[in-house]
C-alpha cells in the first residue's frame, strides 16, 4: 500500500468521524429536553398532586455514570501508580450504567457534544423495575 492509499484512508475515517460527530450533535439538539417539570394540562394531576410534586422537584440529586468495576486488594491498591492498568468488569462497547443516588435508572453510551462528555440514554429501567431493586 502506498503512502497516497494510506492518506486517503485516513481522509475517508476522518470524514467519517467527522459525519458520525455531526450526527451525534442533530440527535442531542433534537432530544432537547422537553419541560417535564410541568405536568401537561389534561394529564390527570390534581392541583394538589401538583403542590407535592412541586415541593420535590427542587430535590437535589446526584446523577453518575458506571463504567465498570473491580475488587483488589489493599496492596494491590497500593502498588497503584500513574500508568497503572485496573482491569473492570465489564467488556468494550458494554452500555454505561446511569445511577441515581446509586440507583441504577438507565444504560447509555458515551458522546460528545461540543467538546463535553454526555450520557445519550440506551435504556430507561422501568419505574416498577427501580421500586422492585428497593425493596
Amino acid at each position: 500500500m502506498s503512502n497516497d492509499d494510506d492518506l486517503f484512508n485516513q481522509d475517508d475515517l476522518a470524514d467519517e468521524w467527522a459525519s458520525a460527530l455531526a450526527e451525534q450533535e442533530d440527535a442531542v439538539q433534537q432530544v432537547e429536553l422537553e419541560d417535564f417539570n410541568e405536568p401537561k394540562p389534561g394529564s390527570g394531576i390534581s392541583e394538589d398532586e401538583r403542590k407535592k410534586l412541586d415541593s420535590i422537584l427542587d430535590i437535589p440529586v446526584t446523577i453518575s455514570m458506571e463504567v465498570g468495576r473491580s475488587s483488589i486488594s489493599i496492596r494491590n491498591l497500593l502498588q497503584l501508580n500513574q500508568g497503572s492498568v485496573v482491569e473492570l468488569d465489564r467488556v468494550a462497547g458494554e452500555p454505561l450504567d446511569v445511577m441515581v443516588n446509586g440507583t441504577l435508572i438507565a444504560h447509555g453510551e458515551v458522546v460528545v457534544v461540543n467538546e463535553k462528555f454526555g450520557i445519550r440514554l440506551t435504556d430507561v429501567i422501568s419505574q416498577t423495575e427501580r421500586i422492585k431493586k428497593l425493596k
